[in-house]
């Protein structure tokens, strides 16, 4: 199915690795030009070097830490042309109330909840200026399940799922869309880590993998099965969709 993506240029945060690295590859495949953030400068060289030899498209990379104000700045600076935004940078840790003090809870939402805020801030005008494009939040779905173990992510991801639907609520008149993804468990590094936690709270860090007896298709999903549900949501073929959340979990509710 052509998407008709072919000739837009999208811009990726948390492009190194994970479900950022497979929407990259994704988009790519459609024919989109790429800008890929991450705050891991030789990671996202590899990444742009294996996607320039197997897509004929353009890919630029450039290092920045989202949770710092001024490198949102000069992002939004260099960033050129973006028709394409997709928020998915930061990794907010687990931990109960009184397991996240106060400066762990601040640096998370520094980079995932401000970050994405921010970025979408700084863009927005030229993507208005421009005649429209598509934000698309990667989130997770904390934001609606409400895990007590994993509260300050659980918070922040509701706080970006009013922030999707608020925003994309008045985006149309401005020619854009706002639309999320609010992906159960994927397979990630994050995930995993994520995974062993909760099993060391139930006594066995090495049983993480019982996890999955559970799922309804017994696995995680696939990074590159987020990553295609965000291309066609950024593409012409939902071009009636904003301030909607798509949640992927498996049906597991």
């Amino acid at each position: 199915m052509d998407l008709g993506l072919n000739g837009k240029r999208a811009l990726v945060t948390g492009a190194s690795r994970g479900i950022g690295r497979a929407t990259a590859g994704v988009l790519a495949a459609e024919g989109c030009d790429l800008l890929l953030v991450a705050r891991d400068a030789a990671k996202l060289q590899a990444a742009a070097e294996e996607l320039r030899a197997r897509h004929q498209v353009s890919v630029d990379v450039l290092a920045v830490d989202l949770s710092q104000q001024a490198e949102v700045e000069r992002l939004a600076q260099a960033a050129g042309r973006v028709d394409i935004l997709v928020n998915n940078a930061g990794a907010i840790p687990p931990g109960d109330l009184l397991a996240v003090d106060d400066a762990t809870w601040r640096a998370a939402w520094d980079l995932k909840v401000f970050g994405f805020i921010s970025l979408t801030r700084a863009l927005y005008p030229a993507m208005k200026a421009q005649g429209g494009g598509v934000i698309v939040n990667v989130i997770g779905a904390a934001g609606e399940k409400f895990p007590p173990g994993y509260i300050a992510g659980a918070t922040g991801n509701a706080a970006l799922m009013a922030f999707t639907k608020a925003l994309g609520k008045a985006a149309p008149k401005d020619g854009l869309r706002v639309v999320a993804i609010s992906p159960g468990p994927v397979a990630t590094e994050r995930h995993e880590m994520l995974a062993r936690h909760a099993a060391a709270q139930k006594g066995d860090e090495s049983r993480w993998r019982d996890q999955y007896a559970a799922m309804p298709f017994q696995r995680a999903a696939k990074p590159e099965e987020i990553g295609q549900a965000v291309a066609f949501l950024a593409s012409p073929c939902s071009g009636y969709t904003s301030a909607s959340i798509l949640t992927i979990d498996g049906g597991a509710g």
